[in-house]
């Protein structure tokens, strides 16, 4: 089976984070140099909304963040990403999908280049000093923002799958993902008044777009579904505004040079929403890669 891998996210910006007001402390916002799907910067009015939303959203169902439901979402993201319902299998997954993001990793696809793998392993090497991953943070602060592998080769690769064997970096990737994308994914569906499918429909555009302002990336995406589109939370109708948020996501990704497959859309989400499965209730069947998938 060929494996095909669509989750290298460029984090041009950290906008999502603003979202995130879980206990551990947000991230420092990092200006990323020019990479291949450009820069920006988070609004002021995100803060606003993070500030306002922080008890609305606490207040709801818990949705996509319920734990049966994140494990299907994270099946999902796999299915898309490595071609297998066994995301736990991609700790240890590190190679160069030559997209200009240097190495991608992990479970969602931590970037060399793109700061989500440079945070992943800063804070498993602030608990965890001794780790195989600690003597390439220098090497990952320079690469940052490029696709070079200076510094990294030939033992990061070896080192990644090394660190993955620990328990505690395995943990550390959870709560990375979670930090930068799933719980702002979230949290910013349940303030567009979505349900569960809408917010999985977030998170993995979150993860496979990065949170970037620009029009390739989520916040770009979802600016433009709601310029022809009112969200739930707008009054608007959730399944005609979730298909809009689809049709541009499907448009960023057919304006790429590299990994222009758009089944994770077409034969996956799309197929959920005109079931009208907007609380993405098993069973599921959906296709990747012409490959079918099944969640009972």
């Amino acid at each position: 089976m060929t494996r095909l891998v669509l989750f290298g996210a460029p984090i041009v910006i950290a906008a999502s984070i603003l979202f995130s007001m879980g206990d551990s402390e947000p991230p420092v916002l990092v200006p990323q140099p020019a990479g291949p799907t450009g820069t920006g910067s988070a609004r002021p009015e995100a803060a606003v909304q993070a500030d306002e939303a922080a008890e609305r959203t606490d207040a709801l169902p818990p949705g996509l963040a319920a734990p049966e439901l994140k494990e299907i979402a994270s099946r999902l993201v796999s299915s898309a990403d490595a071609s297998t319902l066994d995301w736990r299998s991609q700790y240890a997954a590190i190679e160069d999908l030559g997209d200009g993001n240097g190495y991608t990793a992990g479970i969602v696809g931590f970037c060399s280049g793109t700061n989500d793998m440079l945070q992943l392993v800063e804070a498993y090497t602030e608990k965890h000093p001794d780790n195989p991953l600690a003597p390439y943070l220098p090497a990952l602060r320079t690469v940052d923002g490029t696709d070079s592998h200076e510094g990294l080769d030939p033992g990061f690769t070896a080192a990644w799958r090394e660190a993955a064997e620990d328990r505690a970096f395995r943990t550390a990737q959870d709560e990375t993902r979670d930090r930068l994308y799933f719980e702002p994914a979230v949290r910013l569906a349940k303030l567009d008044g979505l349900g569960t499918l809408g917010q999985f429909v977030y998170y993995d555009a979150m993860v496979l777009h990065g949170p970037g302002i620009e029009a390739n990336g989520f916040y770009g995406i979802r600016d433009a579904a709601m310029a022809s589109a009112d969200t739930a939370a707008e009054g608007g109708d959730e399944t005609a505004y979730l298909g809009t948020f689809l049709d541009e996501g499907r448009s960023a990704i057919r304006a790429r040079t590299v990994q222009r497959d758009t089944t994770r859309i077409d034969t996956a989400q799309r197929v959920f929403l005109r079931d009208g499965n907007l609380e993405l209730s098993t069973p599921l069947r959906w296709q990747v890669y012409g490959e079918t998938f099944r969640i009972p």
